[in-house]
Protein backbone atom coordinates (compact mmCIF):
# COMPACT_ATOMS: atom_id res chain seq x y z
CA UNK A 1 0.00 0.00 0.00
CA UNK A 2 1.31 3.46 -0.92
CA UNK A 3 1.68 5.85 2.00
CA UNK A 4 0.38 8.54 -0.32
CA UNK A 5 -2.35 7.12 -2.59
CA UNK A 6 -2.09 10.15 -4.88
CA UNK A 7 1.35 9.00 -6.04
CA UNK A 8 1.11 6.95 -9.21
CA UNK A 9 4.15 4.95 -10.28
CA UNK A 10 2.57 2.98 -13.16
CA UNK A 11 4.37 -0.11 -11.84
CA UNK A 12 2.57 -3.41 -12.17
CA UNK A 13 4.18 -5.54 -9.46
CA UNK A 14 2.70 -8.69 -10.99
CA UNK A 15 4.59 -8.22 -14.24
CA UNK A 16 7.96 -6.75 -13.28
CA UNK A 17 9.97 -8.87 -15.71
CA UNK A 18 8.49 -7.17 -18.75
CA UNK A 19 7.99 -3.81 -17.05
CA UNK A 20 11.62 -3.13 -16.15
CA UNK A 21 12.72 -2.78 -19.77
CA UNK A 22 9.42 -1.63 -21.21
CA UNK A 23 9.55 1.48 -23.40
CA UNK A 24 6.44 0.65 -25.40
CA UNK A 25 4.69 3.77 -26.77
CA UNK A 26 7.60 6.00 -25.74
CA UNK A 27 9.24 8.26 -28.31
CA UNK A 28 12.96 8.56 -27.61
CA UNK A 29 15.41 11.05 -29.15
CA UNK A 30 19.09 10.02 -29.17
CA UNK A 31 22.07 12.04 -30.38
CA UNK A 32 25.37 10.49 -31.52
CA UNK A 33 23.51 7.24 -32.15
CA UNK A 34 25.69 6.05 -35.00
CA UNK A 35 28.34 4.27 -32.93
CA UNK A 36 29.52 3.31 -29.47
CA UNK A 37 27.29 3.93 -26.49
CA UNK A 38 24.77 5.94 -28.49
CA UNK A 39 24.26 3.04 -30.88
CA UNK A 40 23.82 0.62 -27.97
CA UNK A 41 21.20 2.89 -26.39
CA UNK A 42 19.28 3.12 -29.66
CA UNK A 43 19.42 -0.64 -30.22
CA UNK A 44 18.28 -1.44 -26.67
CA UNK A 45 15.51 1.16 -26.84
CA UNK A 46 14.20 -0.45 -30.02
CA UNK A 47 14.35 -3.87 -28.37
CA UNK A 48 12.39 -2.43 -25.42
CA UNK A 49 9.60 -1.28 -27.71
CA UNK A 50 10.41 2.42 -28.08
CA UNK A 51 9.89 4.55 -31.15
CA UNK A 52 13.47 5.68 -31.65
CA UNK A 53 14.61 8.88 -33.34
CA UNK A 54 18.33 8.36 -33.90
CA UNK A 55 20.57 11.21 -35.03
CA UNK A 56 24.24 11.70 -35.77
CA UNK A 57 26.48 13.94 -37.84
CA UNK A 58 26.68 11.30 -40.57
CA UNK A 59 24.21 8.72 -41.84
CA UNK A 60 26.98 6.13 -41.70
CA UNK A 61 26.26 4.04 -38.65
CA UNK A 62 22.59 4.96 -38.64
CA UNK A 63 21.74 2.68 -41.55
CA UNK A 64 21.50 -0.49 -39.45
CA UNK A 65 19.30 1.29 -36.90
CA UNK A 66 17.05 2.41 -39.74
CA UNK A 67 16.76 -1.17 -40.95
CA UNK A 68 15.68 -2.13 -37.42
CA UNK A 69 12.90 0.45 -37.41
CA UNK A 70 14.49 3.62 -36.07
CA UNK A 71 13.74 6.98 -37.63
CA UNK A 72 17.16 8.34 -38.56
CA UNK A 73 18.41 11.74 -39.58
CA UNK A 74 21.70 13.62 -39.77
CA UNK A 75 21.83 16.41 -37.22
CA UNK A 76 24.55 18.79 -36.09
CA UNK A 77 23.74 19.19 -32.42
CA UNK A 78 26.14 22.15 -32.12
CA UNK A 79 23.87 24.26 -34.36
CA UNK A 80 21.03 25.72 -32.29
CA UNK A 81 18.96 26.71 -35.33
CA UNK A 82 19.08 23.17 -36.72
CA UNK A 83 18.11 21.78 -33.32
CA UNK A 84 15.12 24.10 -33.04
CA UNK A 85 14.03 23.21 -36.56
CA UNK A 86 14.35 19.47 -35.88
CA UNK A 87 12.25 19.58 -32.73
CA UNK A 88 9.63 21.86 -34.29
CA UNK A 89 9.03 19.18 -36.94
CA UNK A 90 9.22 16.20 -34.56
CA UNK A 91 6.59 14.69 -32.26
CA UNK A 92 6.63 15.42 -28.56
CA UNK A 93 9.21 13.10 -27.04
CA UNK A 94 9.01 11.03 -23.86
CA UNK A 95 12.76 10.64 -23.54
CA UNK A 96 15.88 12.58 -24.53
CA UNK A 97 19.36 11.03 -24.56
CA UNK A 98 22.29 13.40 -25.10
CA UNK A 99 25.26 11.22 -26.07
CA UNK A 100 27.50 13.47 -28.17
CA UNK A 101 30.94 14.28 -26.82
CA UNK A 102 34.53 15.16 -27.66
CA UNK A 103 37.69 14.44 -25.68
CA UNK A 104 40.53 16.96 -25.73
CA UNK A 105 43.87 15.63 -24.47
CA UNK A 106 46.03 18.03 -22.49
CA UNK A 107 46.57 19.99 -19.31
CA UNK A 108 45.34 23.57 -19.07
CA UNK A 109 48.69 24.68 -20.54
CA UNK A 110 47.96 22.62 -23.66
CA UNK A 111 44.46 24.06 -24.18
CA UNK A 112 44.03 27.01 -26.52
CA UNK A 113 40.85 29.07 -26.69
CA UNK A 114 39.58 27.12 -29.70
CA UNK A 115 40.03 23.78 -27.90
CA UNK A 116 38.27 25.17 -24.84
CA UNK A 117 35.33 26.58 -26.79
CA UNK A 118 35.00 23.43 -28.88
CA UNK A 119 34.95 21.24 -25.77
CA UNK A 120 32.12 23.24 -24.27
CA UNK A 121 30.26 23.56 -27.58
CA UNK A 122 30.13 19.82 -28.19
CA UNK A 123 29.97 18.54 -24.61
CA UNK A 124 27.73 21.15 -22.99
CA UNK A 125 26.17 23.67 -25.37
CA UNK A 126 24.71 20.89 -27.51
CA UNK A 127 22.82 19.59 -24.48
CA UNK A 128 21.61 23.10 -23.67
CA UNK A 129 20.25 23.42 -27.22
CA UNK A 130 18.56 20.00 -27.20
CA UNK A 131 17.07 20.23 -23.72
CA UNK A 132 15.72 23.73 -24.29
CA UNK A 133 14.09 22.64 -27.55
CA UNK A 134 12.72 19.40 -26.08
CA UNK A 135 11.21 20.57 -22.79
CA UNK A 136 8.01 22.10 -24.25
CA UNK A 137 7.15 18.74 -25.84
CA UNK A 138 8.02 16.82 -22.69
CA UNK A 139 5.72 19.11 -20.71
CA UNK A 140 2.87 18.55 -23.17
CA UNK A 141 3.34 14.81 -22.69
CA UNK A 142 3.02 15.22 -18.94
CA UNK A 143 6.71 14.67 -18.30
CA UNK A 144 9.52 12.43 -19.40
CA UNK A 145 13.15 11.54 -18.87
CA UNK A 146 16.33 13.31 -19.97
CA UNK A 147 19.67 11.50 -19.74
CA UNK A 148 22.93 13.39 -20.29
CA UNK A 149 26.30 11.80 -20.91
CA UNK A 150 28.77 13.23 -18.41
CA UNK A 151 31.96 11.41 -17.38
CA UNK A 152 33.97 10.14 -14.46
CA UNK A 153 36.44 12.81 -15.58
CA UNK A 154 34.42 15.74 -14.27
CA UNK A 155 33.58 17.05 -10.81
CA UNK A 156 33.61 13.37 -9.78
CA UNK A 157 37.35 12.74 -10.21
CA UNK A 158 40.37 14.45 -11.68
CA UNK A 159 42.32 12.72 -14.46
CA UNK A 160 45.62 13.79 -16.04
CA UNK A 161 45.43 15.78 -19.28
CA UNK A 162 41.65 16.21 -19.33
CA UNK A 163 41.41 19.89 -18.38
CA UNK A 164 38.91 21.12 -20.98
CA UNK A 165 37.02 17.84 -21.14
CA UNK A 166 36.65 17.54 -17.36
CA UNK A 167 35.52 21.14 -17.00
CA UNK A 168 32.84 20.71 -19.66
CA UNK A 169 31.62 17.42 -18.20
CA UNK A 170 31.48 18.90 -14.70
CA UNK A 171 29.23 21.57 -16.17
CA UNK A 172 27.01 18.83 -17.62
CA UNK A 173 26.41 17.55 -14.09
CA UNK A 174 25.53 21.08 -12.97
CA UNK A 175 23.12 21.53 -15.88
CA UNK A 176 21.56 18.15 -15.15
CA UNK A 177 20.84 19.03 -11.53
CA UNK A 178 19.44 22.43 -12.48
CA UNK A 179 17.05 20.99 -15.06
CA UNK A 180 15.97 18.27 -12.63
CA UNK A 181 15.01 20.82 -9.97
CA UNK A 182 13.43 23.38 -12.31
CA UNK A 183 11.11 20.92 -14.06
CA UNK A 184 10.41 18.33 -11.39
CA UNK A 185 6.87 19.65 -10.93
CA UNK A 186 6.26 19.07 -14.65
CA UNK A 187 7.06 15.39 -14.31
CA UNK A 188 10.40 15.79 -16.08
CA UNK A 189 13.37 13.86 -14.72
CA UNK A 190 16.97 14.62 -15.65
CA UNK A 191 19.98 12.46 -14.83
CA UNK A 192 23.60 12.18 -15.91
CA UNK A 193 25.79 9.15 -16.57
CA UNK A 194 29.44 9.19 -15.49
CA UNK A 195 31.14 6.22 -17.16
CA UNK A 196 34.63 4.96 -16.58
CA UNK A 197 36.67 3.68 -19.51
CA UNK A 198 34.28 2.20 -22.08
CA UNK A 199 35.41 0.35 -25.20
CA UNK A 200 34.09 2.55 -27.99
CA UNK A 201 35.41 3.72 -31.39
CA UNK A 202 36.50 6.93 -29.67
CA UNK A 203 38.58 4.97 -27.16
CA UNK A 204 40.20 2.96 -29.95
CA UNK A 205 41.18 6.22 -31.62
CA UNK A 206 42.96 7.21 -28.42
CA UNK A 207 44.54 3.75 -28.31
CA UNK A 208 45.91 4.33 -31.81
CA UNK A 209 47.60 7.51 -30.61
CA UNK A 210 48.99 5.68 -27.57
CA UNK A 211 50.17 2.81 -29.80
CA UNK A 212 52.58 5.17 -31.56
CA UNK A 213 54.23 5.89 -28.21
CA UNK A 214 54.20 2.30 -26.92
CA UNK A 215 55.09 0.56 -30.17
CA UNK A 216 51.94 -1.46 -30.82
CA UNK A 217 48.16 -1.43 -30.55
CA UNK A 218 48.31 -4.45 -28.25
CA UNK A 219 50.59 -2.59 -25.84
CA UNK A 220 48.19 0.35 -25.87
CA UNK A 221 45.22 -1.92 -25.15
CA UNK A 222 47.10 -3.56 -22.28
CA UNK A 223 47.96 -0.13 -20.85
CA UNK A 224 44.31 0.94 -20.81
CA UNK A 225 43.19 -2.36 -19.29
CA UNK A 226 45.91 -2.21 -16.62
CA UNK A 227 44.28 0.94 -15.21
CA UNK A 228 40.95 -0.81 -14.61
CA UNK A 229 40.27 -2.32 -11.15
CA UNK A 230 38.13 -5.03 -12.73
CA UNK A 231 40.90 -5.89 -15.17
CA UNK A 232 38.79 -5.11 -18.22
CA UNK A 233 37.21 -2.26 -20.14
CA UNK A 234 33.54 -1.42 -19.76
CA UNK A 235 31.25 -2.24 -22.67
CA UNK A 236 28.72 0.12 -24.31
CA UNK A 237 25.76 -2.10 -23.40
CA UNK A 238 26.71 -1.83 -19.72
CA UNK A 239 26.07 1.91 -19.94
CA UNK A 240 23.09 1.63 -22.28
CA UNK A 241 21.23 -0.70 -19.93
CA UNK A 242 21.28 1.93 -17.17
CA UNK A 243 20.08 4.60 -19.59
CA UNK A 244 17.18 2.37 -20.67
CA UNK A 245 16.24 1.95 -17.01
CA UNK A 246 16.26 5.72 -16.49
CA UNK A 247 14.11 6.23 -19.59
CA UNK A 248 11.58 3.67 -18.39
CA UNK A 249 8.92 4.06 -15.73
CA UNK A 250 11.07 1.83 -13.52
CA UNK A 251 13.38 4.80 -13.01
CA UNK A 252 10.57 7.20 -12.13
CA UNK A 253 11.98 8.05 -8.67
CA UNK A 254 15.47 8.93 -9.93
CA UNK A 255 16.30 12.50 -10.88
CA UNK A 256 19.12 15.00 -10.56
CA UNK A 257 21.74 12.29 -10.09
CA UNK A 258 25.16 11.64 -11.64
CA UNK A 259 25.17 7.84 -11.96
CA UNK A 260 28.73 6.52 -11.72
CA UNK A 261 29.45 3.34 -13.70
CA UNK A 262 33.21 2.98 -13.54
CA UNK A 263 34.16 -0.63 -12.82
CA UNK A 264 35.23 0.31 -9.31
CA UNK A 265 37.65 3.10 -10.22
CA UNK A 266 36.65 5.32 -7.31
CA UNK A 267 35.49 2.54 -4.98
Amino acid sequence: MLLNPRIKTNIDATNLRSFIVNLTDKKIFISAAGAGMGYSVAKMALDAGAEVYATDLKLEGLEELKSLGAKTETLDITNENLIQDYFSKSPNFNGIVNMAGWVHHGSILDVNKSDWRNSFLINLDSMFFVIKAAIPGLKKNGGGSIVNMASLASSVKGFPFRAAYSASKAAVIGLTKSVAVDFMSDGIRCNAICPGTIETPSLHERMDVMAKKLGSKKAAEEWFVSRQPMGRLGQPNEIASLIIYLLSDSGSYATGQPFIVDGGTIA
